[in-house]
Order: structure tokens, then C-alpha cells, then sequence
């Protein structure tokens, strides 16, 4: 029965283009061993899927598959032409939402990644049109500060007393040291509020509403750990912030709760304010 369903499928004679289904990949290339190869090289398909493995290896985003699907989307949408098109995007709008989506590829801590990919928003918004200006607009850059910040849960007034610190003037042209400066502070706050948010999940004990004087005695001891380091780099809050290991922490809550005397509780935002107040306190301002 198989040899006879062989020598059928071998008699049987090849359809009319548009007249039925397509023929395999083998022998629409030729049908040898290499078809499939040469049909993948003829058609762009290799070169494409090398160039997209590349920019994966470039930009080591955290999701991959993500940025594939976005990478191939992006390419369809933009035809032909589309990659060197890239550094004109046409709108500041445009070229803002560019920006971020490559300084959110990869994790500060991957600091070769993180500084390929700032280095490559920094050029996307430095573009603008055929003329190259000797650095980013500093209301483009400021915009993107405020974008990047909207992206976690700091508290609005937070996320305004750190933009008023890295900030520069809408008419200046930022170089790319401030730049990367504004753009990792913003992330290390975002962190930095996640990080907060999981300490007072501890401390309420799932009940929505923490001890005050415990909460007060976290902040304090939080803030002896930000007060002896230099925060020249602003992975170095964080830093810091790892110093509060669960023995300190201990310490800090039993030595408030022997105090004995009522105590009211404390919201979960006002601990946050606090909380992010002293790390925005720390940030050099941008002169």
C-alpha cells in the first residue's frame, strides 16, 4: 500500500499555479536536499532572521520572545526601508515611545546592555529629521524621565521632586552623561518604590495598616543606611537599601514595640512617601 501511494504521489502531475494547495518547500526549491536552504536565502528570510537574532544578542532584553514579536512587527509596519529610517523618525511623539521601548529592553544591573540601549534611545531622540543636533532636546528628554516614572507606583509629588532634581531646561542640549544619569535614576526609583512596597507588606502582616512607631523605626534605620554611603551612581541606593537585612530589621521593630504606649497605624502611602522622600533627598541634582 505504501510503495503503491508512492509511485501515485510521483505520477501525479504538478497543479496549475492558483489552481490548488502549494507545493512542499522541497520542491518548490528545486526539490534536492539544499531546496529548503536556498528557497530561505532567496526569499531574504536568513538574513532576516539573522539580523533579528543580532539585536536580540545587542539589546539582551528580558523578555526575548517580546521583542522579537515587537522587532518583526515594527519591521512589517515600516516596509521597506524601515531600519534606515529608524534614526528619522518623523514626530518628537514617535521618537519618544521609541526611546522608551529601548531603555526598558534590558535590566540596569545588565550594565552592557542597559548602556547599548540607552546609547541607542539617546541617538533616537537626537535625531530629528536629517539634521543631527549635538545632543538630546531637553524637553524630549525631560518627557521621557516623566514617561519612565509613570511606569511603576511612586507616588505622583515623588516622581515630581526627583524630575525638578535631574531635569534639565527644555532649550538646552543634554550630553549623553546626563542623560544616562537621568534615565538610570528614574529606574533605581522605580525599584527602589517596588522595594518599599514588599518591606511594608511585612510590616502590616496583611491586615492594610502597619505600627507606626514600627514604621517610624524602619524609616530611621532606613535612613542611616542611605545617610553613610556616597550616591554619586544611583545603583548605590539600592545598595544600601540591601544593608536593612532581617536582623536590623528586627532589632529596629522590637526595640519600637517595647516602648509600650499606644500607637496609631500608619497608611501604606504615607510610608511610601516617607520612604521615597529619603532616597529622593539623596539624588545629586543635575547642574
Amino acid at each position: 500500500m505504501a510503495a503503491y501511494e508512492k509511485r501515485r504521489a510521483a505520477a501525479a502531475p504538478a497543479p496549475a499555479a492558483g489552481s490548488g494547495p502549494a507545493e512542499p518547500l522541497g520542491a518548490a526549491a528545486g526539490g534536492g536536499p539544499g531546496g529548503e536552504a536556498e528557497f530561505l536565502l532567496r526569499s531574504g528570510v536568513t538574513a532576516m532572521v539573522r539580523e533579528a537574532l543580532l539585536k536580540v544578542l545587542e539589546a539582551r532584553p528580558e523578555e526575548p520572545v517580546s521583542f522579537l514579536a515587537d522587532y518583526f512587527e515594527r519591521l512589517v509596519l515600516g516596509g521597506p526601508g524601515a531600519a534606515e529610517a529608524a534614526a528619522e523618525l518623523p514626530a518628537p511623539p514617535q521618537r519618544l515611545a521609541r526611546a522608551l521601548w529601548y531603555v526598558r529592553l534590558a535590566h540596569h544591573s545588565h550594565r552592557t546592555a542597559f548602556n547599548n540601549n540607552i546609547s541607542t534611545a539617546y541617538e533616537v531622540l537626537g535625531a530629528s529629521g536629517r539634521r543631527r543636533r549635538p545632543g538630546v532636546d531637553g524637553r524630549l528628554y525631560s518627557e521621557l524621565l516623566r514617561r519612565i516614572c509613570q511606569l511603576g507606583a511612586a507616588p505622583q509629588e515623588v516622581s515630581g521632586a526627583l524630575l525638578r532634581r535631574v531635569q534639565c531646561r527644555d532649550h538646552e542640549a543634554v550630553p549623553f552623561d546626563v542623560f544616562r544619569y537621568g534615565v538610570l535614576t528614574c529606574f533605581v526609583l522605580l525599584e527602589f518604590v517596588a522595594k518599599a512596597h514588599a518591606l511594608y507588606d511585612v510590616l502590616d502582616g496583611g491586615t492594610g495598616a502597619a505600627d507606626k512607631r514600627v514604621c517610624q523605626a524602619v524609616l530611621r534605620t532606613l535612613e542611616e543606611a542611605l545617610g553613610g554611603s556616597d550616591f554619586s551612581v544611583p545603583v548605590r541606593y539600592l545598595e544600601a537599601g540591601s544593608k536593612l537585612g532581617p536582623d536590623c530589621l528586627a532589632l529596629a521593630m522590637d526595640r519600637a514595640l517595647q516602648e509600650r504606649k499606644l500607637s496609631a497605624s500608619m497608611s501604606r502611602e504615607e510610608f511610601l512617601k516617607k520612604a521615597t522622600a529619603l532616597f529622593v533627598a539623596k539624588v545629586k541634582p543635575v547642574d
